[in-house]
This record gives C-alpha cells, structure tokens and sequence, in this order.
C-alpha cells in the first residue's frame, strides 16, 4: 500500500490472479479498516498545504505524470493483459486513454475561472471562487484498472484535493503502477494514498464514516453504489457514482445493416462485454433483420477467443466464475424461454480455455421482454438481438429500463436521429458512433445509473465548492 508517501506492508495478503491462465501472478497486501483509516488521516494533514498549491504547480506535475505513462505505455498495457484479461491492443488503448485525463486535467486545472456577479446595491459586488472539496476517497472497477483510476486522481489533483483510493480486489497491480508513476511525477507526501484490500466492505465503511472525507467517488455496480451512498449521506458526503448500464443499440429501417452489424460486433464484444457502455439489447428493423444478422454472427466467427497475451486474440477471459454463472444463467433462461442460439452459448472448458474463465461469443435471437436478459445487465460476450417494427414502440422499448447510462442509434435520417437523442433517457448517446466517449467530454448517466459526470470542465467541478463573497464597498 501508498500511504503518507510510504510503500508499507500489510500483516495479511492475498494473490492476484490471471483470469487467463488460473495463475498467481502477484501477491499484495491485504488492508484493512486501520490502514484505510490512517491514509485519510495522512490525506487530510497533506490537504492543507497541497490546496494552496498553485493551479500550475498542480498542471506541471499532472503534465509530467502524463509524460511518464506515455514513456510506461507498454509495461502497463503487458500488465493489464496479464491481470485483468484484455487483449494487449485493447490494453494499450486504454493506457493511451487513461494518459489523456492526465493531460486533460493538467490543461484544465489552470481553467478553474470564478465569476463575478451583478448586485442590485451600488456599494455591493458579489465574487465566485471554486475550492477542493477535501479529502476525497476514490473506488475503482476491474473491468479498466488504469483509465478509471486517472479518470478520478486527474481531476481530484487539478482541483486542489487530497486521495485515498481502493482499487478492485482482482486487479491491484495495475492500481500500485499507477501510484509509483504519480511518486515518480513528484506528487507530495499525504496527496494520494493507495489502500489495497480482498474485502472492500471495511474500506467502504472507513470511506463513508470517517469525518475528514468529503466526497466519494465510486465506479461499479448499482447495488454497491446505492449502499455507498447511502452510507456517505449520514455525513451529507458528495458523491459521483459511475454504476451500471443496460444499453440499448437501436437500427432504425433506414440504417445500412451491414455498417450497423459491424458496429455492434465491436462495441459489444468491447472488453469481452465487460463494459458498463457495451449495448445489452440489440433492437432492429424487422425489415432489415436478416441482413443485420448474417453480417453480426459472420463478424463474431471471426473473433478469437484466448489469453489476451497472444497475437490475433480480440476475445479475452471474464473476470471470475461469478461472472460466468450468471452470463450461463441468463443463456439458459433466455433459451428456455424461447430464445434462439444462433452462435455459442456455453463456456469454453476445453484446452487452452480449462484454467480460465472464457465464455463463447454468442448470438441470441427471438429475444423478447420477459426474459432475465432482457431486464439484467450482462457484463459478457452475449449479444441479443430483438426485433422491432414502429418507431414511436422502439423509443418506449429502450427507456423501458432503470438505467440510464449509455445507448446508440443507427439511421441515415438526421430529423430521426436528433428526435431519438431528445426521447432517449440515457447519459451518453452515439449516433452511428460506437465510441461516444473522450477525456474532453462529460461521461455519466441518468437514473440508476448514478450521478455526476467524470471528464470534461463538469470532472473538474465534481471536485470543487463554490464559495461566494459579498462585498459592502
């Protein structure tokens, strides 16, 4: 663990797995309430000097942290693959992603403008200033160990706060890279602390109760995130939670269903499904359906299913056999229930696949609303395809969910496009754009799918207060 500028250890550990391979690839301390404890504390001493540091002490240092990255791009991405299971190109995209909130932040940083503001009184001005918040305590996802953790230190640190950070209990490696490039990078003593733990639960609990935190950022399930929040609210804490998706992929009739079917073949097996933007309910014209099918299963044939270390893989493991049981459990309802296995369906448990927790990219057809994967989040390689025929019903049909985070709309027709984009209660929509998403642009839902945005000028203010001054002249 990082904490007060110090690598410490731990009395206890536990191992990281290579969900590939079923092997040990690092032992971590394991943390605990005391350890979570004492870096707030050391966040909360480092507070009171790291926030009177200038805007561009702070930009100078991010700068150099993205430099690094740049420099470390391919160990991290090699990392990456071995921990969490993503192919090495898709893990070196994500460190080039995670690189750019470092270098969007340390940009924005210099750009934390106040405002004046006009008074009715003649002998009165009004002055706004945006302040840190505090010590703010960050939990990020497995599913993008490196991009999720810059995507909440970068504007924490441009804001003027300190960090305490518990990363995944599957993916720490990643976690303690980072938190040496950003020693490296020259960030003070006390400014972020790491606390690595098997069990979340009392870290969580240190987060939500300790007095010296003021906003909690949390990326993951929406169950974990309305009892973080609720927890947070007893101390009336900020909070950002980036939580779970439920994405619908609508082709309208006038859509290419060829460049449709390519799009949704990417996007949907992005990080092997495990993405909280991945669609999770395919709605096509029933008039160009067929098309759209024969190109979608023709493209997943195509995928390579293996350890995202090997050459030619675009299909990676799942994170753990949790994960496993519950794609199977929706497969099989899904089919007892009428549904069409086009393509796979089952777990692969023959060579090389035994050690891992691989899944086989798979097509459902005939798919209908009273199945579980028509109402779950599926977080894996499943792609059910639904028909539809109006399209006053396929607006009703898409927001007919809790969620509301991202979503994506295929049409030649720019009246339809910008009509869908108002209807659709969803965070994030791309319109014949399957990646919708950018360090520069506000990334977040609506819904159960949490509250707040992360990136963008709105990142940097998710980190700040405003404070008013009124002035009798």
């Amino acid at each position: 663990m990082f904490i007060d500028g110090h690598w410490v250890d731990s009395k206890k550990t536990f191992d990281v797995i290579n969900p590939a391979t079923g092997e040990v690839i690092g032992v971590v301390a394991d943390g605990n309430h005391s350890d979570a404890a004492q870096a707030v504390e050391a966040a909360e001493k480092a507070f009171r000097s790291w926030s009177q540091t200038t805007a561009h002490s702070r930009s100078a240092i991010l700068y150099r942290a993205w430099q690094l990255m740049l420099e470390k791009k391919s160990e991290l991405a090699s990392l990456m693959t071995r921990e969490q299971g993503k192919p090495l190109k898709a893990a070196t995209n994500e460190v080039q992603y995670a690189a750019d909130f470092l270098l969007w932040f340390a940009e924005e940083a210099k750009r934390t403008y106040g405002e004046t503001i006009p008074s009715a009184r003649p002998d009165q001005r009004f002055i706004v200033q945006h302040q840190p918040v505090g010590v703010v305590a960050a939990v990020t996802p497995w599913n993008y160990p490196v991009s999720m953790l810059t995507r909440k230190l970068a504007p924490a640190l441009a804001a003027g706060c300190t960090v305490v950070l518990k990363p995944a209990e599957a993916t720490p490696l990643c976690a303690i890279e980072v938190f040496k490039l950003l020693e490296e990078a020259g960030v003070p003593a006390g400014v972020v602390n790491l606390v690595t733990a098997s069990n979340p639960a009392p870290i969580g609990k240190v987060f939500c109760e300790h007095p010296a935190v003021r906003k909690l950022t949390f990326t993951g399930s929406t169950a974990v995130g309305k009892k973080l929040s609720q927890d947070a609210a007893a101390g009336l804490k900020r909070v950002s939670m980036e939580l779970g998706g439920h994405a619908p992929f609508i082709v309208f009739e006038d859509a290419d269903p060829v460049h449709a079917a390519k799009g949704a073949s990417l996007v949907k097996f992005l990080n092997t499904g495990q993405a909280c933007i991945c669609p999770n309910r395919i709605f096509v014209h029933r008039k160009i359906l067929p098309e759209f099918i024969e190109t979608l299963t023709a493209r997943i044939k195509k995928m390579r299913v293996g350890n995202g270390a090997e050459e030619g893989v675009a299909i990676g493991p799942l994170v753990d056999e949790k994960a496993i049981a519950k794609i199977e459990k929706q497969v099989i309802d899904a089919r007892d229930s009428g549904a069409n296995v086009l393509l796979g369906g089952e777990r692969l448990t023959s060579e090389p696949y035994n050690s891992g927790y691989f899944f086989s990219p798979t097509v459902l057809t005939d798919v209908d609303e009273t199945m579980l994967i028509y109402r779950e989040e599926t977080f894996g390689p499943v792609a059910p395809v639904i028909p539809f025929d109006d399209d006053d019903d396929i607006i009703a049909m898409a927001n007919d969910t809790h969620y509301g985070l991202a979503a994506y709309v295929y049409t030649k027709d720019l009246s339809r496009a910008i009509r869908t984009v108002e209807q659709l209660n969803f965070g994030i929509i791309g319109v014949n754009d399957i990646n919708p998403t950018s360090a520069a642009a506000p990334f977040g839902g609506m819904k159960e799918s949490g509250l707040g945005r992360e990136g963008a000028r709105e990142g940097l203010l998710e980190y700040m207060e405003s404070k008013l001054a009124g002035f009798s002249i």
